[in-house]
């Protein structure tokens, strides 16, 4: 009888204090490399890519990987990948390209002189790590699918809830790199001088995350992907805001999709405080909750997201200078042991 097993592997991104996410997970018959699905969601920092390609070599014992998805074009998720498109064989890669869509909006543009052509051109240069990774999969035959809402892989296993490709035309005009003449308000917002962090006290009873969380298009414009293993539902968001995760919860309970008992969820953006809200929160409810962050952070993970989760009777663990592995039937790892979730904090980064 084969024995169905599931582990999902979080690297560490080691880039200072800027976060990244490099995750990677395998679901099926272990005992041979025929009877898995190897997939892998970002890539993080050319470093990570590589480690990844390594542990899916020596761990994972097969230089095959079904499916990479790209979340969104963003480096610290992009840059990585191209390591597993160089150094492995892939069989499938689900990649948003905006420049594919400039036909369709680049009337939404204030700059009047913009074509279809000239903005396909400048979103290729803007976003040049996902555009580097079409080359590579191009060249190397594999096949680029675009992660919208309702695509699916394996027969359903693994399925995307978000973004629909309307919702996502909507959003380029306002990417960072989109070619306006002004920055936009989010960059202008959270641009220059560094910040100190003031902390301040929080109760059990008296949540202070709240819903004014604002990030960028590009974060909203994440591909959010499920995973169906054992009847049981796991969400990884990439880095989804507010917004994109609010348009998530209304397509999946269009699909009679419940989101309120996942076993897994991947925190969005390193567990930032702009991209959940405790509305979010209550209609995405997890028993297990991941975030990559960095080591040397000082607002990712934001304690408000942990005591959130937490108060929802959620284990939250982030990686922090440690490699995450979560493990259904899986197989013992050398210098993996036990780990300790976070606990309820009572001073949090305002």
């Amino acid at each position: 009888m084969l024995t169905s097993s599931l582990e999902i592997d979080f690297l560490d991104v080691n880039s200072g204090e800027k976060s990244g996410d490099a995750i990677a997970f395998r679901y099926g018959d272990f005992s041979n490399a025929a009877t898995q699905k190897v997939v892998v969601i970002d890539g993080g920092t050319l470093d990570s890519g590589q480690r990844l390609v390594t542990m899916i070599k020596e761990v994972y014992n097969t230089t095959k990987v079904d499916l990479v998805i790209c979340t969104h074009p963003d480096g610290d998720h992009a840059s990585g990948l191209r390591e597993i498109l160089n150094e492995l064989t892939v069989g499938e890669l689900w990649l948003h390209k905006p420049w594919d869509h400039s036909e369709h909006i680049h009337d939404l543009f204030d700059d009047g002189r913009i074509t279809p052509d000239s903005l396909d051109e400048r979103l290729r240069e803007a976003y040049d790590f996902a555009h580097q990774l079409e080359i590579i999969a191009t060249e190397k035959g594999v096949a680029i699918r675009e992660p919208f809402a309702g695509r699916e892989f394996d027969n359903g296993v693994i399925r995307v809830l978000g973004p629909t490709i309307d919702y996502y035309r909507e959003l380029i005009p306002d990417f960072t790199k989109s070619p306006e003449a002004a920055k936009s308000l989010m960059e202008k917002a959270y641009s220059g001088i560094k910040k100190a962090i003031a902390w301040i006290r929080e109760t059990i009873e008296g949540e202070l995350l709240d819903e004014s969380g604002v990030t960028s298009a590009e974060n909203n414009s994440s591909a959010v992907v499920m995973l169906m293993f054992q009847e049981h539902r796991y969400l990884f968001t990439g880095d989804a805001g507010i917004e994109g995760l609010k348009k998530v919860i209304e397509y999946a309970s269009s699909e009679q999709i419940d989101l309120k008992n996942l076993k897994f969820l991947q925190v969005p953006h390193h567990g930032s405080k702009r991209n959940v809200s405790p509305t979010v929160l209550n209609e995405i409810k997890c028993l297990t909750a991941y975030i990559s962050a960095a080591k040397d952070s000082e607002k990712h993970p934001s304690r408000k997201v942990i005591n959130a989760l937490t108060r929802r009777k959620s284990e939250v663990y982030s990686t922090e200078g440690k490699n995450l592995l979560y493990s259904i039937n899986g197989i013992g790892r050398i210098g993996y042991g036990p780990i300790t979730a976070h606990p309820f904090y009572n001073e949090v980064q305002e």
